[in-house]
């Protein structure tokens, strides 16, 4: 059956209902029907024991004390349920009866000789019936039968099956109509998603599902689409970047290749030029190298945050090794590095992201620093945290540029070093690493004297 969510959920939820109803109505029926009997049971019980007082027994004989008295007394009074009594010896045979049975006679049951109560019928009709014995000295002389009609009762019983029964199916009609209103109310916010989505291309890719304002699960589902096409528009966002960083990037190193290989083909040359020519083309083919490593470093760190080497590692180890592998250009530059390892040896810290934002900033502190100069770095705890400070005594950073020093391809007052190599991307990726385990690079600095970096790890 292919119906509809609106229609499942009214269907789902008018068989719950409909189950509910059945047990109660059920339930409802069959205490008033053992309601009824009680009354009836008693009743007859009263009556038994009522008319057991008028009984004597003469030896092994049972006699009424006063019959006419009793023929008389039923005859005045007028009953809307009469009693029908019936007096039976020891064997189950006919005494006596009262009056209002005429010419019937209740039926003797051999199986209730002690009191119990069940249904039976007089002259094709129903009553509910007793028989108590009638005991003397311990002996069991005879049996009092009494009866009363059960038509009316069985008549408010019927009458009551067939209002319930009628009830529960004019309810289950109502219900599934209501149930089917409601069920289309409540997925209002369904529909609403649906539209939503439908309206989203990757050319509007910014539009949001508005969250309902009950945080209930459709309140859940909606806001895990947006973070779902945030996701999908961060990630449509960074190869966006990618392919304007790489065609900004490499079309002037690509342009500068291309225009020394024309000039070297144009007419013979010496050897010693074509080979000038060659290095300085190998020069810009390992530019182009590094800067596509970095934008592809770039692009991954985005990514890469539950798969790469989630290793603790101790913070000065990382830095020695950072300083090992720029040992040569340290020993170029004559530089010194006062290294201050503090109490921090035992602090520990992510090992992939730690060596990247380190090996950037450590990097440019080397590179920037002027010769015969020393380069500090320091390492401190401070509550909670680790805090690595590296301070060179460079060439600086002017304020107003301080705030764009992690944007891509930016460097400060680049046309004045030209002689230092570089391509803005390293401060990029040390803030994307620090932002991958959330820690915080802080920035001083003095156009001229140097510049002292912070990392609160």
């Amino acid at each position: 059956m292919n119906l509809s969510f609106q229609n499942r959920i009214a269907l789902h939820y008018m068989i719950a209902t409909a189950v509910i109803m059945a047990v109660a109505f059920t339930t409802v029926y069959f205490v008033v029907q053992e309601t009824v009997f009680q009354n009836l049971d008693n009743d007859l019980s009263f009556e038994a024991e009522k008319h057991t007082g008028e009984i004597k027994i003469v030896g092994d004989k049972i006699k009424i004390k006063n019959k006419k008295g009793w023929e008389q007394r039923e005859h005045r009074e007028v009953q809307v349920n009469p009693v029908f009594i019936q007096i039976l010896n020891k064997d189950g045979e006919f005494i006596d009866k009262s009056p209002n049975l005429k010419n019937d006679v209740l039926i003797f049951n051999a199986q209730q000789n002690y009191g119990g109560h069940f249904n039976a019928k007089l002259n094709g009709k129903a009553i509910r019936q007793v028989q108590v014995p009638i005991e003397d000295n311990g002996k069991i002389r005879g049996f009092i039968l009494a009866a009363m009609s059960l038509e009316s009762s069985k008549m408010v019983l019927l009458n009551l099956r067939n209002v319930l029964v009628f009830s529960y199916l004019f309810l289950l009609v109502g219900l599934y109509f209501i149930s089917r209103y409601l069920a289309g109310r409540g997925i209002i916010p369904v529909k609403v998603i649906t539209e939503t989505t439908k309206r989203i291309t990757q050319n509007n890719l910014n539009e949001r599902v508005v969250l309902p304002q009950n945080k209930d699960e459709l309140y859940e589902l909606s806001a895990g689409i947006n973070q779902l096409l945030q996701r999908i528009e961060n990630t449509l966002e960074r190869e966006r970047q990618f392919t304007s960083d790489a065609s900004h990037e490499l079309r002037t190193p690509l342009s500068t290749l291309k225009g020394t290989l024309e000039v070297l083909i144009r007419k013979p040359r010496e050897q010693a030029e074509y080979e000038e020519k060659i290095k300085f083309s190998l020069t810009e083919i390992d530019r182009i190298t590094d800067t596509l490593e970095q934008l592809l470093l770039l692009a991954r760190l985005d990514t890469t945050a539950k798969t790469v080497d989630q290793s603790l590692v101790p913070l000065p180890t990382v830095i020695d090794e950072i300083l090992s592998r720029h040992k040569k250009r340290i020993s170029e530059k004559n530089l010194v590095i006062d290294f201050n390892k503090g109490a921090a040896l035992v602090s520990v810290v992510p090992k992939y992201y730690s060596n990247l934002i380190l090996d950037n900033i450590i990097g440019n502190a080397i590179k920037y620093s002027k010769d015969n100069k020393t380069v500090h770095i320091t390492i401190t705890k401070t509550d909670s945290k680790i805090v690595c400070k590296i301070q060179d005594e460079g060439i600086g950073i002017k304020k107003e540029d301080l705030n764009n020093l992690f944007n891509h391809f930016f460097r400060s007052d680049a046309l004045n070093h030209k002689n230092i190599s570089g391509n803005g991307l390293g401060l990029s990726i040390a803030k994307k690493a620090a932002d991958a385990i959330h820690a915080e690079i802080l920035i001083e600095s003095e156009f001229g004297a140097g510049t002292t970096f912070t990392i609160e790890f």
